[in-house]
């Protein structure tokens, strides 16, 4: 059982290449962004103590499936979707685009699934 303990204690400490450990990547998201969400969640949904509680679990949701940078690139991607004119048709065609914003679609729902 010590052993067990003590390789968990080992993965949950260790740094990954990136150099961010387990606990850093799940808390990586800037307050002020994550109060922005719960602010738009909130407009959405209502203006209670539940929606709140919901809203919150729903980000702290997302920032555990998906980094704050790939979290950003997808928002920003969708920002850009929003545009018209040639050179915003890039973002809305784009398999990379595409894939990142599906990545966020992904982390949406399942924040859906468990808060809602």
């Amino acid at each position: 059982m010590r052993r067990v303990a003590f390789c968990l204690a080992a993965m949950l400490s260790a740094a990954p290449a990136g150099g961010q450990g387990v606990s850093e990547r799940l808390n990586d998201y800037p307050t002020e962004a994550r109060t922005d969400y719960v602010f738009g969640c909130m407009a959405t949904n209502g203006q209670n103590r539940e929606v709140l509680r919901k809203c919150a679990c729903s980000i702290d949701t997302i920032a555990s499936i998906l980094p704050y940078e790939k979290y950003v690139e997808a928002e920003t991607v969708l920002a850009l979707q929003q545009g018209s004119g040639e050179q915003l048709a890039m973002y809305k065609t784009a398999v990379v685009s595409q894939t990142m914003v599906a990545e966020l679609r992904r982390a949406q729902a399942e924040a859906e699934m468990l808060c809602f």
